[in-house]
């Protein structure tokens, strides 16, 4: 089985690595740089958008160039407001190979006040983070959750439970998917 990441930040393809590891123990996963085709800080649903379009960009290269993938996991960082608060989270989208479509959530975490003004106002989460613990490329690591939980969780963990609700339909495709409706 071969799975398809639309991005090549070890982040993302080590957590849909851990998560398909759950479900299947044979599988190769590759990352392809692809285009979210969203601003580069979404917000609010255009996270979901973000991530179904890196989604869609890998099944249109897989079958151009014949890659022969049976997933197709888009993965996108976004904020979102709940009660007043901004909260930052991720969103995947999952296609397999008949084009059933699935979406998952990582946990949302709530955001400075600050961080979530710099981030509406356009700057990037993970440019943000990155000055504020003082490294670089903070997003291919522990990320901001791993910031703001004194490293109990990192950006993999994080995403990982987001990849597996987004398996979800694909282990009960007689529920969720037309052609196997009961």
């Amino acid at each position: 089985m071969k799975i398809i990441v639309g991005s090549v930040n070890p982040v993302k393809i080590n957590a849909v690595r851990e998560a398909f590891l759950k479900y299947y123990k044979d599988f190769l996963v590759e990352g392809i740089k692809v285009d979210s085709f969203v601003h580069r800080q979404p917000k609010n649903y255009e996270t979901f958008e973000g991530a179904e379009n890196r989604a869609l960009e890998l099944v249109k290269i897989n079958n151009t160039e014949m890659l022969q993938a049976d997933f197709f996991v888009g993965i996108e960082g976004g904020i979102m407001k709940h009660v007043d608060k901004w909260f930052a989270f991720g969103c995947m989208c999952i296609i397999d190979k008949k084009m059933n479509k699935s979406f998952g959530t990582s946990p949302h975490f709530q955001i400075p006040d600050e961080v979530a003004a710099r981030l509406l106002a356009g700057e990037e989460l993970g440019e943000v983070m990155d000055e504020i613990m003082k490294m670089k490329n903070t997003k291919q690591n522990l990320g901001a959750i791993g910031f703001f939980t004194n490293g109990i969780m990192d950006r993999t963990q994080l995403y990982v439970p987001g990849i597996i609700t987004a398996l979800i339909p694909f282990n009960h495709p007689e529920m969720f998917f037309e052609e196997n409706k009961l």
